[in-house]
């Protein structure tokens, strides 16, 4: 978190030079095929909460794989304190490594996909580490999201890829992130996209959102 000279916190990261894209969606809404597409476009890092908490609760002595693995099993939401602290850590590694032309004299780019599930989250990550360009939100029928899951659960290894923790995640998104939604719609920030559609539609509607942040 950085200051200003006033003493007042302002974010770690600049979004005139970094821009953050939200992408927001239920389990199995076509997250992750859509982020691929758009970091191969658009030279994006791609920083999923969900992968980023997977990967941190089997990292030896976190002193949060308990608690990350018991919210995943639970189909709640992790502590924001851990998930944002993750995220920062991993947009400043890739703001020190990247080398590309769109990632010179302190720019960047970066999808962030699965996060802010909640209100506190948005209004956190906003004031301590960047304010978003962007909202993405891929939606789907609730019975094609289901079917989409557990077929990627025959051989994802993901404990939370079933039908009862998918049933508590769709109820926890329903409840948090419509709200998160409705405040950065009244920015003029969201763009929401029918990912029942073919997965090349979903793609060429998000990508002409994002070449208007880009521009």
């Amino acid at each position: 978190m950085a200051s200003n000279v006033a003493g007042v916190t302002s974010p770690a990261f600049d979004s005139n030079k970094v821009i953050v894209i939200y992408v927001l969606g239920g389990p199995g809404a076509g997250k992750g095929t859509q982020c691929g597409k758009l970091v191969e476009d658009f030279n994006f890092s791609h920083l999923s909460a969900g992968d980023l908490l997977r990967a941190e609760q089997s990292r030896e002595g976190s002193q949060y794989g308990d608690l990350i693995r018991t919210c995943i099993r639970e189909g709640r939401i992790v502590p924001m304190e851990v998930t944002i602290k993750l995220l920062q850590i991993a947009m400043s590694a890739e703001l020190r490594t990247r080398s590309a032309p769109e990632w010179s004299n302190g720019r960047g780019r970066f999808l962030v996909d699965g996060f802010p599930r909640k209100m506190d989250q948005a209004l956190q990550f906003d004031e301590t580490v960047c304010i978003p360009s962007q909202v993405l939100v891929f939606e789907a029928d609730e019975e094609i999201m289901i079917q989409r899951i557990l077929e990627r659960g025959k051989t994802s290894g993901r404990e939370d890829d079933n039908i009862e923790t998918l049933k508590k995640r769709f109820q926890t998104h329903k409840e948090l992130s419509e709200p998160v939604i409705e405040y950065y719609k009244n920015q003029d920030k969201v763009v929401k996209i029918d990912t029942n559609q073919s997965i090349e539609q979903c793609h060429k509607e998000a990508s002409a959102a994002v070449i208007r942040v880009l521009m």
